[in-house]
């Protein structure tokens, strides 16, 4: 019987440090945030309700865009190598080839209106620094032609496969301009030299970091990266829920892809130690008798 009370005690202090004690150290290093907002309600700047027309987008796009921006699957290939653009820019322009699909529309919308404040980074390019964004903004637009250009990059994006597959066009779309994936083979587009001189420290490679940060943290983050870390260089990028989740979803399967068979494991895993409790129980109990 004290073997049952030793055990009852056992158990009653693992739960309180589990449900108890952990869970407000986490509260404690780690305060509540708002929801992530995949609306983008407070960049407001445009009109969202206009119907786009694409083939005036089309027009808008080529005469204002590719200048700056790849968009291979329109046929626009980069105007200049990788490095030189990020040499001129800081940083590589993106292939707006994925752009109406990945970006939320409200956010891209807002984003071409005005790119400093659709990405919250107004601390770090304001006119007080004397420090410019690369993309001006296109607040000289009418909130119609604006809309065009949105209809128009919708219309071009490519549907991708829900897999694996798809998942890595999401991540190289969304954050391959900046972060390295090594185990994935994945070497931002952008130079580590220019990328270091733009946000002044080099962005991290994310292998692992659906381990070190967990997928919570990341749907946090990723939405908005000044709610928990402010100051910081990483953009507000705008995803649209659906890639946010594609973009974990391939960091997940690249930095733990062993999840599904340790949680599948973790039964069997408890009921060997059940077993072996009994058995190491029922052994106590005959060598005591034996000395009793």
């Amino acid at each position: 019987m004290k073997e049952f009370k030793i055990l009852a005690v056992i158990i009653a202090l693992v739960g309180i440090t589990y449900y108890g004690i952990e869970p407000y150290a986490h509260s404690v290093m780690h305060p509540a945030v708002a929801p992530a907002d995949f609306t983008f309600q407070d960049v407001k700047n445009v009109d969202t309700s206009l119907v786009g027309n694409e083939a005036n987008g089309k027009v808008l796009v080529e005469a204002n865009c590719i200048a700056c921006h790849a968009i291979e699957k329109a046929g626009h290939p980069a105007v200049m190598p990788n490095a030189d653009s990020a040499a001129s820019y800081g940083v590589v322009p993106p292939d707006l080839s994925h752009a109406g699909r990945i970006y939320d529309k409200n956010y891209l919308a807002n984003f071409i209106f005005d790119p400093v404040t659709a990405m919250h980074l107004q601390s770090k390019y304001n006119p007080e620094n004397g420090k410019a964004f690369p993309m001006p903004s296109y607040n000289w637009m009418s909130p119609q032609d604006i809309m065009d250009v949105v209809a128009y990059l919708q219309s071009i994006a490519p549907k991708v496969a829900d897999d694996k597959a798809g998942h890595k066009i999401t991540f190289e779309a969304a954050c391959g301009r900046c972060h390295n994936m090594q185990y994935a083979g994945i070497e931002a587009t952008t130079p580590v030299d220019n990328l270091k001189t733009y946000m002044g420290a080099t962005p991290p490679d994310l292998s692992q970091y659906i381990k070190s940060r967990g997928e919570h943290y990341l749907h946090s983050f990723i939405n908005d990266p000044q709610i928990l870390l402010k100051g910081t260089s990483m953009p507000r990028v705008g995803l649209t829920e659906k890639a946010q989740e594609e973009v974990i979803a391939y960091m997940e399967e690249v930095g733990d892809s062993k999840k599904a068979e340790r949680e599948s494991l973790g039964i069997w895993v408890m009921l060997y130690s059940a077993v072996f409790a009994l058995l190491a129980y029922l052994w106590k109990r005959k060598i005591w008798e034996e000395v009793h």
